[in-house]
């Protein structure tokens, strides 16, 4: 058991690092207040190798490990969760492609990815089915060479501006699971219909979209998998971005903390800084613990993954988990700041609006516990 990284590791860590506090974190609160999408960041992010980390050396990527991918998003995320949203966005996009495609399509999809910056939207919430995946309403009908299809998508980010669709939807929905599919349509297809951006609580600088499909025609070699294989493919496209967005947490969580430190330090209440005083000691040492445990947590779910071992249950441990800590400490991060963290002047007011949402997606923090409940149950 080793818990130290590689020189290879603490490199694109720095490196990561150092573009989140120059170039994210500087520009954060800017972005948030504009709600636009920092395109000229993300452009700098590709150029850095920080982007689309899914993609195998193979077909142009970086071959980074899950484990690394992780390291890059703590890091990122540090700087700016929203920021970091809009690029996990396109991994939790191509991971689909990745698992479930044909070398033909990941040759044809994911190679242009790495050739120039490209973004794009994973499309499986609809307005009337968010947790209940398995209850897809958009259709998808066999038409000749081609599928059809037909219905709305809610929630999804990158969409003002994908290149590329992943999307999931049925082929009949009495089939249930069995009937899902996943087809990758791109940008420009006839139909494709992108609603207004929507004007949201946190992440505010990620683009976050209803998209709607109407008589959508796309080849069928556009197919993941094949037909009714869709639900397998998004599962375990789930058991490898679930602690991508752990690790956001972790880093979102960590920068609530750095902050707190520094400003017990500074702040001064009864002739002593606040950090001498007991209250404020027991709730940075709570962070400290959760964050401790929220990274490994993420850690070992990602070794799962290198390891070519299950982790759906370690990866629900690590979103449910790491998810509720940074909101815990994001509040609590208000809470030391007092009055001042109310402001929009000071850095963890953000960071507590940008907590709540990893809270919510990739499956709530009461989907987690299902999926651990489920996965206990099923083994005993």
């Amino acid at each position: 058991m080793d818990f130290s990284f590689t020189p290879e590791q603490l490199e694109i860590r720095d490196l990561a690092m150092k573009f989140a506090r120059n170039e994210m974190m500087t520009k954060a609160a800017q972005f948030d207040v504009l709600a636009e999408m920092p395109l000229d960041i993300l452009q700098q992010a590709w150029s850095l190798g920080l982007v689309n980390t899914c993609i195998p050396t193979q077909f142009g990527g970086n071959g980074f490990s899950a484990i690394d991918s992780m390291i890059i998003t703590e890091a990122l995320a540090y700087g700016c969760m929203g920021m970091n949203t809009a690029i996990m966005a396109n991994d939790l996009a191509l991971l689909p492609i990745v698992i479930g495609g044909s070398d033909e399509q990941k040759k044809r999809f994911l190679t242009p990815f790495t050739e120039s910056y490209k973004i794009a939207a994973f499309c499986l919430t609809e307005p009337g089915n968010g947790s209940d995946a398995g209850g897809l309403k958009t259709s998808i009908k066999e038409d000749g060479d081609d599928v059809v299809i037909n219905g709305n998508k809610m929630w999804i980010t990158n969409a003002g501006y994908a290149d590329l669709f992943v999307l999931y939807g049925t082929i009949d929905p009495a089939l249930k699971h069995k009937g899902i599919t996943a087809v990758v349509i791109e940008k420009g297809t006839a139909g494709i219909e992108v609603g207004k951006k929507e004007d949201k609580m946190g992440h505010r600088c990620s683009d976050t979209r209803a998209v709607t499909f109407n008589n959508v025609r796309v080849p069928k070699n556009n197919i993941l998998g094949g037909l009714g294989k869709g639900w397998s493919i998004a599962m375990k496209t789930l058991d490898h971005s679930r602690p991508m967005v752990a690790a956001s947490a972790v880093g979102g969580a960590q920068c609530a903390y750095d902050h707190c430190v520094k400003y017990a330090k500074e702040r001064v209440q009864f002739n002593v800084p606040i950090f001498n005083h007991q209250a404020i000691q027991f709730m940075v040492a709570e962070m400290a613990m959760k964050i401790e445990a929220s990274r490994l947590l993420v850690h070992k779910a990602a070794w799962l993954l290198d390891n070519h071992q299950s982790n759906t249950q370690l990866a629900s441990y690590a979103k449910a988990f790491a998810a509720d800590s940074c909101m815990q400490i994001a509040t609590d991060a208000v809470q030391i700041y007092g009055g001042y963290g109310y402001s929009k002047e000071y850095p963890v007011e953000k960071i507590m609006r940008d907590a709540k949402l990893i809270q919510v997606y990739e499956g709530t923090s009461q989907i987690q516990r299902l999926v651990i409940a489920k996965e206990i149950f099923s083994r005993s």
